[in-house]
């Protein structure tokens, strides 16, 4: 059972101020979500994947780019121009591996416009790393990834201090162990929730829910890879299969989705066609149509949310309780 608890102040910024000096719940954090990123960086390189420098704003989004997307841009003028704040930067990446890069990564924070909850933040610290290699590649790299961060969590000081606020360490320590996870197939889903838990965001575009993933990760017993969505269910720049189903995957734990991963389009042609069947307009987005005419390469890469990750970490139910200075949508902020 857990002895530290989150002050929950996160919508008054006169208390949390007050909050965010003197929590252990906050100190806990800080020093989690450092040992997560030094652990990061070391992963990386230890494997040739080497971090990059991003820029925070964007010409062409990722999110929402076609017609299952329920994510919203955040658009803002800048210097007299309009442009969006980075909801990911995975086109970026893939244009920096067309350097002879075996990959590339980074973590920064990215910005969503819809209403915050308890699994949505307006801005959240993204890692996000694109690799050369298909989608059995980039699944293996999650699943060694995620192990590597589990693992240190474990070492002290910071398991300690991550037993108080998430009682037992047990879900830490299974994952350590052994992170090869099982995977359901979309398909294979739907059967097992008896047609439950399943919404259409568009024509075509079929979603789990949160309760349906909840459901699917007790079926498996722990985390598990949700793959092979309909491919107009998923961003434009997925891969497709002869099937119809894109070549992605989403890691369930925790809350639900902490990872997000799949093998990109490799050519202009592919890419076009999928612009099209989501309703994409092509114009928004000719440079990563002139990347790919110029350069095709078959790619893949993934993004996982730092607090989502932590969530899972310390059995928590609410991701708003893990910024020390809040950003959300409708709330002022002291600092």
């Amino acid at each position: 059972m857990s002895t530290v608890l989150p002050p929950r102040t996160w919508d008054n910024p006169e208390k949390h101020f007050a909050s965010a000096l003197s929590s252990p719940w906050y100190r806990t954090v800080t020093t989690v979500n450092s040992a997560l990123v030094n652990t990061t960086h070391r992963f990386y390189e230890q494997r040739g994947i080497i971090p990059v420098l991003m820029p925070i704003t964007v010409s062409s989004v990722s999110s929402p780019m076609g017609l299952g997307s329920d994510s919203l841009p955040v658009d803002v003028e800048l210097l007299g121009e309009r442009t969006f704040l980075a909801d990911s930067m995975q086109f970026q990446l893939e244009f920096m591996l067309r350097h002879e890069l075996p990959g590339a990564y980074y973590i920064m924070p990215t910005f969503r416009g819809e209403d915050p909850d308890d699994s949505h933040l307006n801005q959240f610290f993204h890692s996000e790393a694109e690799i050369v290699g298909g989608y059995e590649d980039v699944l293996t790299l999650v699943e060694d990834y995620v192990q590597r961060m589990s693992r240190v969590l474990l070492e002290e000081p910071v398991a300690a201090g991550l037993a108080t606020v998430a009682g037992s360490l047990e879900h830490v320590e299974a994952v350590a162990a052994d992170a090869r996870f099982p995977r359901i197939t979309f398909a294979e889903a739907v059967k097992i929730l008896d047609g439950r838990h399943v919404e259409e965001k568009a024509p075509g575009a079929p979603a789990i829910t949160r309760a349906g993933e909840r459901e699917l990760m007790a079926h498996a017993g722990g985390p598990v890879w949700l793959t092979h969505p309909p491919h107009l269910s998923v961003p434009f720049y997925q891969a497709v299969e002869t099937d119809g189903t894109a070549r992605c995957a989403d890691l369930l734990m925790g809350i639900g989705e902490v990872v997000g991963c799949g093998e990109r389009h490799a050519t202009r042609a592919e890419t076009e066609v999928a612009l099209a069947l989501h309703g994409v307009a092509a114009s928004e987005y000719e440079w990563y149509l002139r990347m790919k005419e110029s350069a095709p390469l078959t790619t893949a890469g993934f993004g996982l949310g730092l607090e989502r990750f932590l969530l899972w970490a310390i059995d928590h139910d609410d991701i708003r309780d893990l910024h020390v200075m809040p950003r959300l949508k409708g709330t002022p902020t002291w600092v």
